[in-house]
């Protein structure tokens, strides 16, 4: 069953890639100023005219769109997403280079998150319109309204500058230096998470099977963690989803704040050199990323709750 599932989805993920690309090639194509003027800067070169146009030919950029198109995908069915302009090395060596940093992050952040807004979440809905839930509720407002940058600059204050705990700056992926960009982005995460475990739970606590089991002189506890929070995590692997391939793609924000080595930064970096191959096998990872997380989402419903699988 599993396997016919991602076979079918294979096709249509093709599809999407090819026009994810063939849109991503076009934007670039189009978009104003010069890769070779932009290589040249970045070295701090002023070149002749001369120079960009041996450059422009060498880049292929002298070719019209469509050959430009056909070369860069063909090169991308082989596994050749082609050299980045600004740093002078295959696209997916640079993609490649980052990518540990950013599964670190992402891993530990959603960690973090899941250690908070789960025990927090379930505490609010078991006390519904107490102290307790008033408390959780008010704290993931604030953290929903806080702006991320604006959080991560307090943090890099006070734990940075005035205690000294954590580096200021993490230039390297080290564990002291994932600490801070990964509190940042788990209290984001840990504020909204916590109003959807509140939601999942309160649902799953008024149904009949609840009433029954508790009739029944089953132990509440019992009932709560083996029952209630099982059923309320479709809704929650759904949203882990879409937030692990956000956080694989690079978090742009936090990643330049804290100088972090990561996938955003990286990002970044490409869009100011206009360093359009970069660009585009950027998209084309985010993009494989979502689909791929969006398939094993799928998948995981059927091991999760066996009615999805016995309506299919």
């Amino acid at each position: 069953m599993l396997a016919k599932k991602i076979l079918k989805r294979i096709p249509q993920m093709l599809i999407v890639l090819f026009g994810i690309s063939f849109l991503t090639f076009l934007l670039t194509y189009i978009a104003p100023g010069d890769p070779a003027e932009a290589m040249y800067e970045a070295a701090g070169i002023l070149p002749t005219e001369q120079q960009l146009e041996t450059a422009r030919i060498s880049m292929g950029l002298d070719k019209p769109f469509a050959v430009q198109y056909f070369n860069w995908i063909t090169g991308v069915m082989r596994g050749d997403l082609g050299m980045s302009f600004s740093k002078n090395i295959p696209v997916a060596a640079a993609l490649g280079q980052r990518l540990l940093p950013t599964l670190k992050v992402a891993l530990l952040s959603m960690a973090m998150m899941m250690a908070v807004s789960v025990p927090l979440g379930v505490l609010s809905a078991v006390h519904k319109d107490g102290i307790a839930d008033y408390i959780v509720r008010f704290l993931a407002f604030f953290g929903i309204s806080v702006p991320g940058f604006w959080l991560g600059l307090l943090l890099m204050r006070f734990f940075g500058l005035t205690l000294r705990w954590f580096p200021v700056v993490s230039s390297r992926a080290g564990f002291k230096e994932m600490i801070l960009p990964c509190l940042t982005l788990a209290i984001a995460m840990s504020a909204k998470y916590t109003r959807q475990v509140r939601a999942s739970v309160l649902e799953e606590l008024s149904q009949d099977y609840v009433i029954g089991a508790r009739a029944r002189g089953i132990r509440y506890r019992k009932i709560l963690w083996r029952h209630v929070f099982k059923n309320s995590l479709l809704p929650l692997i759904t949203l882990l989803g879409i937030s692990f391939g956000s956080l694989l793609g690079g978090t742009s924000i936090v990643e330049i704040i804290f100088s972090y080595p990561g996938l955003g930064n990286l990002a970044v970096d490409a869009v100011r050199a206009r360093d359009y191959p970069l660009i585009q096998g950027f998209v084309l990872w985010i993009a494989l990323i979502y689909m791929l997380v969006n398939l094993v989402v799928d998948l995981s419903y059927d091991l999760i709750d066996p009615r999805i699988r016995e309506a299919r």
